[in-house]
C-alpha cells in the first residue's frame, strides 16, 4: 500500500522541532475525518441553511414559526412539573431547569423556525451576499413572520394551559411562579440577561454543524445553562410571562415594556453582534486571501 506522509508538530519540542510519522493513505483520511472542521466550513454550513430559510415562502415560515412557539411551551410544562415536585431548597433550580431544554429539543429536532436561531442563520447570508439590499429585505420578512408567529404560538399555549384542567393546581401554581419571576427583573436586567441568552443560543446554532452525532447534547447543555442561569429568551420567556398575564398577575403593558422590548434588543445584540458578525469576521479575511490568490 502506498504511504502518505503526515507532518506532526511535537508540542514537547521547540517551535522549530518536527516529528515525521509515516501513515497509510487510509490513516491520513481517518485523521482528516476525525479533525474538527475549519471555521469556514462551519460558516458555509450555516450560510447554506440560512439561504434556504430566506427563500422559503411566507406560509411555510408562518406555520413553522407557529409550531415553534407552541413547542416552546413544553419548556414551561417540564420546568413547572419539576418545580412542583421538588422541595423548596437552594438546589431545586439546578434540577428543574433540565425541563427548560425540552422545548428547544423539539424545535431543533423538528426543524421548526425559532426567532433567536435566525439571529445567526439569516444574518450570515446577509453579511456574505453581494446583493445586500435584497437579502436585507428577506431578513426583515423572515424575522417579522417568525417572531410574530412564535409569539402567537406562545400566547396560544399559555391560554390553553391556563384555561384547561390538563395540569394539577400545584403545577399551575408553579407555572405562575415561574412567569412572575421572568417578569420581575426590570428593563435593564432583562436587557443584559437577553444579551447572554441570545449569545448562547446563537452559539448553539453555530456549533450544531460541527456537532454531528452530539447535536442533541449541545442543545441540552447550552439551553440548560440559559435556564439555570435565569437568562432571558424571547420565546421561552414569553410563554412564561404570558402565562402570568393570562392569569391576571401582570399587565400587558408590563409584559411589552419590561420584558418583550428589552429581551428583543438583548437577544439581537447577543446573536447578531457577538456571534454572527464576530464569527463571520474570523473567516472573511481567509476568503479574501483565497480570492486574491
Amino acid at each position: 500500500m502506498r504511504e502518505g506522509r503526515l507532518i506532526v508538530r511535537n508540542s514537547t519540542e521547540s517551535n522549530d522541532g518536527e516529528t515525521t510519522k509515516q501513515l497509510s493513505e487510509q490513516e491520513v483520511r481517518e485523521a482528516k475525518r476525525r479533525g474538527s472542521p475549519r471555521a469556514a466550513v462551519v460558516l458555509e454550513s450555516v450560510r447554506l441553511e440560512g439561504q434556504q430559510e430566506l427563500e422559503r415562502p411566507n406560509a411555510s415560515l408562518a406555520f413553522s414559526g407557529l409550531a415553534a412557539g407552541l413547542s416552546m411551551g413544553f419548556s414551561l410544562v417540564a420546568t413547572g412539573m419539576l418545580h412542583a415536585a421538588l422541595p423548596d431548597v437552594p438546589w431545586r433550580g439546578l434540577i428543574e431547569n433540565l425541563g427548560y431544554t425540552l422545548g428547544f429539543l423539539i424545535v431543533v429536532a423538528g426543524r421548526q423556525q425559532l426567532f433567536t436561531e435566525n439571529t445567526v442563520t439569516a444574518i450570515i447570508p446577509l453579511l456574505d451576499n453581494k446583493d445586500r439590499i435584497h437579502t436585507f429585505g428577506n431578513v426583515v420578512r423572515l424575522w417579522s413572520i417568525v417572531l410574530a408567529t412564535n409569539l402567537i404560538g406562545a400566547l396560544l399555549f399559555a391560554l390553553l394551559v391556563f384555561h384547561t384542567g390538563a395540569f394539577a393546581p400545584d403545577v399551575k401554581r408553579a407555572f405562575l411562579q415561574i412567569g412572575e419571576t421572568t417578569l420581575s427583573y426590570g428593563f435593564g436586567s432583562t436587557l443584559v440577561k437577553g444579551i447572554f441568552a441570545g449569545w448562547l443560543i446563537a452559539l448553539m446554532v453555530w456549533l450544531l454543524p460541527a456537532a454531528e452525532h452530539s447535536r442533541l447534547a449541545v442543545v441540552i447543555i447550552i439551553t440548560y445553562v440559559v435556564g439555570a442561569a435565569g437568562l432571558s429568551h424571547i420565546i421561552a420567556g414569553s410563554v412564561e410571562a404570558l402565562y402570568a398575564v393570562v392569569a391576571g398577575a401582570a399587565s400587558w403593558t408590563y409584559y411589552f415594556v419590561d420584558f418583550l422590548i428589552p429581551v428583543f434588543i438583548g437577544n439581537c445584540i447577543g446573536g447578531v453582534l457577538l456571534v454572527s458578525i464576530l464569527n463571520y469576521a474570523q473567516v472573511a479575511p481567509e476568503s479574501l486571501e483565497a480570492g486574491e490568490g
